[in-house]
């Protein structure tokens, strides 16, 4: 179920604002969860084992890491076993299908019997919900948070649909008090309405019509493109998966805010930047910053030289990398 659906728009939403505006305070988390998981398995029933599992193990490594109790050493075991079994998780998923096409291609060059599987299916949301259980577990074990524990409010963070397919990556510390007191006031629902149909439209008007132009023109023939051509695919291209990207975060952030939660800015005109540099600091930001303060800061930055420095950037897109997809071009 995507935000510009038909179901979505004329039933799953209006329902669930419905739903969430009668009931009781006390409720409200569950009916969001609830809605939430019901969200994920209308397009993934049968990976719906694969959420809850995700859930369910971060929940207690969560508790393990930020036990008083542990002493430094045994929660930084704990967080390293965490960590492996999260990307495992998401590499096994993402990259099965990937390694063994690598590995019958080479085989294939030696002669040797391929390799014969079942082709396994990436369950949607998998790489941002991952790194939301990641960036949980990682403000715990820095001490930025306290272990959350009830484990349906943790549920909530990890499932919660606005975000759920599509990010923002929403850090944990960022919004622990929003799922414990929030308020949705008028201003809130208006405002969030607004932000959800100015990123449907960008969706809707702008991204799919650009996306037909470049479509049609990447699948000319070779001999048939002119330079004039080319340039319109590359440029409608960019315009298109920028505005489907910036849409989706859109509509979350617009969402979040009628419920009640403040997700932070996602997307800051990227396509102004005067540097790669810049750039990177404007597109897909929940992303850049996630990878900013877990991975290139904690690997020392830019602090130790100039060889360390490439060492940091070579690791932070090299993983970069591995999360956007599995192919030989990421």
């Amino acid at each position: 179920m995507v935000f510009s659906s038909l179901i979505f728009l004329y039933f799953f939403l209006p329902l669930t604002l419905l739903g969430y505006g009668l009931s009781a305070k006390v409720f409200k988390n569950f009916f969001l969860l609830s809605a939430s998981l019901f969200f994920y398995a209308w397009g993934e029933p049968v990976y719906i084992p694969i959420l809850i599992f995700s859930i369910f193990i971060n929940y207690l490594l969560g508790l393990k890491i930020g036990n008083l109790h542990v002493s430094p050493k045994q929660a930084r075991l704990f967080l390293i076993f965490a960590i492996v079994i999260n990307l495992a998780l998401l590499g096994y998923f993402k990259y099965i299908n990937f390694l063994i096409d690598n590995l019958n291609s080479f085989f294939l060059f030696i002669e040797f019997p391929s390799i014969r599987i079942q082709a396994t299916h990436l369950p949607i949301g998998i790489s941002f919900f991952t790194f939301q259980a990641l960036s949980y577990l990682l403000d715990v074990y820095r001490k930025k948070t306290t272990p959350q524990e009830d484990p349906f409010k943790l549920a909530l963070y990890i499932s919660f649909f606005p975000q759920l397919i599509a990010g923002p990556i929403v850090r944990y510390h960022d919004i622990v008090r929003q799922i414990d007191t929030r308020t949705s006031s008028f201003d809130d629902v208006y405002e969030g309405l607004n932000r959800f149909i100015c990123g449907l439209s960008k969706k809707v008007l702008l991204a799919n019509p650009l996306g037909a132009v470049s479509d049609r023109i990447f699948f000319l023939d070779g001999s048939s493109l002119t330079p004039e051509l080319c340039w319109l695919g590359i440029i409608c291209y960019s315009l298109q998966i920028y505005f489907d990207f910036s849409g989706y975060s859109d509509m979350a952030i617009g969402l979040g805010r009628i419920f009640g939660f403040h997700f932070l800015e996602n997307f800051n005109y990227p396509y102004i930047s005067r540097s790669i540099q810049e750039f990177w600091r404007r597109w897909h930001i929940s992303l850049s910053t996630w990878f900013r303060d877990y991975l290139y800061i904690p690997l020392g930055g830019n602090r130790g030289g100039k060889l360390t420095t490439c060492r940091n950037l070579f690791i932070v897109f090299f993983l970069c990398g591995f999360w956007h997809g599995a192919s030989w071009n990421f």
